[in-house]
């Protein structure tokens, strides 16, 4: 998937999932910033239950499919 493709750009703030690299490694993650070189700093909750922030690819984030209540 080249950049050119890529059109969605999720806002700070915003809950996506994110797609690792293995596609079992899936996540639902809290857009924080835009970060360089098509990357984005998101917020999930870690192994000990605190939040953790990192960077990933912004073409591995997807919308959340609706909810329950959306």
């Amino acid at each position: 998937m080249g950049s050119s493709s890529i059109t969605w750009l999720p806002r700070a703030g915003t809950y996506v999932t994110y797609v690792g690299r293995s596609r079992d490694r899936i996540r639902n993650v809290r857009v924080i910033a835009e970060a360089s070189a098509g990357r984005m700093v998101v917020e999930a909750i870690g192994k000990l239950g605190m939040p953790v922030r990192f960077t990933v690819k912004r073409e591995n984030l997807r919308p959340l499919p609706p909810g329950l209540f959306d």
